[in-house]
């Protein structure tokens, strides 16, 4: 890599701005083991017992330490540790980490999943987390859930992989498909000042979700890109943030 090419990495907004997230995680740490020390020992090990590892299983979500603190990293990035209480709905919430972790900031939440992993079965039952069972699907609203809140989130978006194409290869959401998932979470789910946040794992071969044509994409709909992830507001004019400590009276 040239000389010119690394100090231009160097001093890149993703840089600055991953600087800026572990400042603000230092200046304001929040400690997983007190999250951790709030969970049912022997229920846990009851889980394992249960479910125990598979051969194929890329991550084990029973593995509370190691999630919780995945999680926290999350909630401080978002602000929750110092924001007053939101409603939020996580998609794709998986075992609960990370609405456990909201509920127990004093936030209020409920997830939305497949039925497809028994084990989350017995976390979320654990964690004491709200579900709805859906599966998210290109161009077909999402089910009304009753209620708006002010933030959604999504982490490690795996559902806009339709089925794979060859071994290397994914069949995926088009531009025309995210804008209308963007579009239905913003009219149907978000409260006027609330915020959608996409946390995307990288493609297969190490490179970023965000090809020019899904960064062309998201950059229309008015979303921050930020490494692995957007921010969008409920309005495509307004600027999302990840900051943000206050709360509009609804």
């Amino acid at each position: 890599m040239k000389l010119s090419r690394k100090i231009e990495k160097l001093f890149s907004f993703d840089v600055l701005q991953s600087f800026r997230e572990h400042v603000c995680r230092r200046t304001h740490p929040l400690n997983a083991q007190r999250f951790l020390d709030r969970l049912d020992p022997a229920a846990w090990r009851q889980l394992h017992k249960l479910y125990p590892p598979r051969p194929d299983a890329i991550n084990r979500f029973d593995d509370a330490a190691y999630w919780m603190t995945i999680n926290v990293e999350r909630a401080q990035d978002l602000w929750l540790d110092r924001s007053p209480p939101l409603r939020i709905l996580d998609l794709g919430c998986g075992a609960g980490y990370f609405l456990y972790l909201c509920q127990s900031l004093g936030h209020e939440g409920l997830g939305l999943d497949t039925p497809d992993e028994p084990l989350f079965h017995g976390t979320t039952a654990l964690l004491n987390v709200r579900r709805t069972i859906s599966r998210i699907d290109p161009g077909i609203p999402l089910p009304d859930l009753g209620e708006k809140f002010d933030l959604v989130t999504a982490h490690r978006v795996c559902f806009h992989r339709a089925d794979r194409l060859g071994s290397n290869n994914l069949n995926e959401w088009t531009p025309a498909d995210w804008k209308f998932f963007i579009n239905d979470i913003r009219t149907r789910f978000l409260k006027p000042e609330g915020r959608l946040l996409l946390d995307f794992n990288p493609r297969l071969d190490g490179s970023s979700f965000f090809t020019p044509e899904l960064r062309a994409c998201f950059l229309t709909e008015g979303a921050r890109l930020f490494r692995s992830k957007a921010l969008l507001a409920t309005y495509s004019n307004r600027r999302p943030r990840f900051k943000q400590t206050w709360k509009f009276a609804t």
